[in-house]
């Protein structure tokens, strides 16, 4: 249990890290996280020992460059990475929107990389966050629903449009099948939309989510949305190797 409780804590240390926290001073992570000053400081430690977390002044701490090594293993593990995250920049240049690339793992949908070149318009719900409920976003609803996997459990209601019966979810899912792409509207967060089509390896199988995040007023120009989006994950699913069968016919677009 010490064991599982100390993997936790690194674990949460590593994920206060991002984009616009490059760097902690050891008392504000400490108030971040909510973790004493002298328990963090051991976990730190060990942290740089292993090179995951470098110190780079008095009480400071960045990420460390064996994270890097270990990137590079994640990356050169999966050939579709590659394509899917330049299709993904090139999604963001053309619609100056927030873009992303979502996978699920188990019940968790984990935003793998986004993108904001050129973005225009007010912030949106989940431009830093990591885990996204997967029965609240358009590329969580779109890798359930492609997978044929159930609401989560205990689902939350995160507003009044976020889907939490099964039922509703079933007529929804199929909806999504046939589709093949999710539109959310104010289900994470009042004033945020999500439209998002999957990518496909050589077999068929759905590899990740592509996707764009917007204000919801902006969902006006979901058609649009949506052509960018399948132009761009039907070119990266092409060259990985897929193949629509023959004489069957491709999903309706929105």
């Amino acid at each position: 249990m010490a064991s599982s409780s100390l993997l936790v804590g690194a674990v949460d240390v590593l994920s206060a890290f991002d984009a616009d926290h490059t760097e902690w001073r050891l008392s504000d992570l400490s108030r971040q996280l909510g973790v004493p000053t002298s328990t963090l400081h051991e976990q730190l430690l060990a942290l740089c020992e292993t090179g995951l977390v470098t110190r780079v002044g008095r009480g400071r701490y960045r990420l460390g460059w064996r994270l890097l090594k270990l990137s590079s293993a994640l990356y050169g593990s999966l050939p579709w990475y590659g394509p899917a995250h330049a299709a993904m920049e090139r999604v963001a240049r053309t619609t100056h929107r927030l873009a992303f690339l979502c996978v699920l793992d188990g019940q968790r949908v984990l935003c793998v990389a986004r993108s904001v070149q050129g973005r225009d318009g007010p912030p949106v719900a989940g431009e830093l966050d990591f885990d996204l409920p997967a029965h609240a976003t358009a590329s969580g609803k779109l890798l359930l629903a492609l997978t044929g996997r159930p609401l989560p459990d205990a689902p939350l209601a995160y507003t009044p449009r976020t889907v939490t019966d099964p039922t509703t979810w079933a007529t929804e899912a199929q909806a999504i099948r046939h589709a093949a792409a999710a539109v959310t509207e104010d289900e994470w967060a009042h004033g945020t939309g999500g439209v998002a089509v999957p990518i496909l390896d050589s077999s068929g199988t759905v590899l990740a989510a592509l996707g764009v995040s917007v204000p919801t007023a902006q969902l006006r120009a979901r058609a649009a949305l949506m052509r960018t989006l399948r132009d761009a994950a039907d070119e990266v699913s092409w060259t990985l190797g897929y193949r629509p069968s023959p004489g069957v016919t491709p999903p309706s677009r929105p």
